[in-house]
């Protein structure tokens, strides 16, 4: 199976250099690819070359390339080019209760976050972290002291966080005991590496490409 990728740089943009990709082989959560002639063993969440893989089983993998996702089977065969902006930009309008809830791919699993930039850093229950494939009882034991309160938690290190195709690698975050947040708080340990800006109840986040 084989995946040609080319793209030819307009006013503003940067090109994407021309690529050929092949799978050769695909297992749960694993794939092996050829990149212009280089092997790459690719994880779950992992990424070579501009290739990111999402998910992968025995049958097919889910790809990643320049902010485009492509399921591959064995035999698929794609010819594709892809143009990438030399700015890329997400826009989370504010729901009913005043807060920006927006969805991520965190560990290559997407879930609902919470946009908080009081937040020092990405915050997660346990069940939540579970959902995302964090074993119980990772990371070191840490303590977050939050208005009023001292939670008990543990800190990890995420592969990726990605919002909107803004990817962040190695991204800390706190998985705290019991049912707090509710919902998994985007804090500043990804939120420090993009642009932020908030206009008539829309949060803007930014990165160069």
């Amino acid at each position: 199976m084989l995946l040609f990728l080319c793209a030819a740089a307009g006013p503003g943009q940067n090109a994407v250099a021309q690529a050929q990709v092949s799978v050769e082989a695909l297992m749960p959560g694993m794939v092996v690819l050829t990149i212009d002639g280089k092997r790459h063993t690719l994880r779950r969440g992992a990424s070579a070359a501009g290739v990111t893989l999402i998910d992968a089983t025995a049958e097919e993998a889910l790809l990643e390339i320049a902010g485009e996702q492509r399921s591959l089977g064995v035999s698929d065969r794609v010819s594709a080019a892809f143009t990438e902006p030399g700015v890329r930009q997400i826009d989370i309008p504010r729901n009913d209760r005043m807060q920006y809830q927006t969805t991520a791919l965190i560990n290559g699993r997407r879930t609902d976050v919470l946009v908080d930039t009081g937040a020092n850093i990405v915050a997660m229950n346990a069940a939540q972290a579970q959902r995302l494939g964090i074993p119980p009882g990772a990371g070191q034991a840490t303590r977050v002291e939050t208005a009023g309160n001292t939670l008990v938690g543990r800190s990890v290190n995420l592969d990726f966080v990605d919002v909107g195709g803004i990817r962040v690698d190695n991204v800390r975050a706190t998985v705290l005991e019991g049912d707090y947040p509710r919902m998994i708080l985007l804090g500043m340990t990804y939120l420090e590496h993009v642009s932020l800006q908030e206009r008539n109840g829309i949060l803007s986040l930014s990165r160069d490409w």
